[in-house]
């Protein structure tokens, strides 16, 4: 099964949660603190870090351009 890593640019990112969403691993979460722009954006949740199949939703559904992953070998 492939696994990725996820990145988020918490500065791009205005709440939305489509990414929290849509994800099928349940990887990512809201975080506790918020950006320049009074949002809260997303982050990987605690213990699933491991957790990524690399879909690419959460990159596909972002309209801000805040998250992507990459495949880890």
């Amino acid at each position: 099964m492939p696994r990725g890593q996820v990145f988020v640019i918490p500065e791009r990112c205005k709440g939305c949660r489509f990414c929290i969403e849509f994800c099928p691993e349940d990887v990512l979460t809201e975080s506790e603190g918020m950006n320049a722009k009074g949002y809260h954006y997303a982050v990987v949740a605690e213990g699933k870090e491991d957790a990524c199949v690399d879909c690419r939703f959460c990159r596909l559904v972002c309209p801000e351009f805040a998250i992507y992953t990459e495949e880890v070998q």
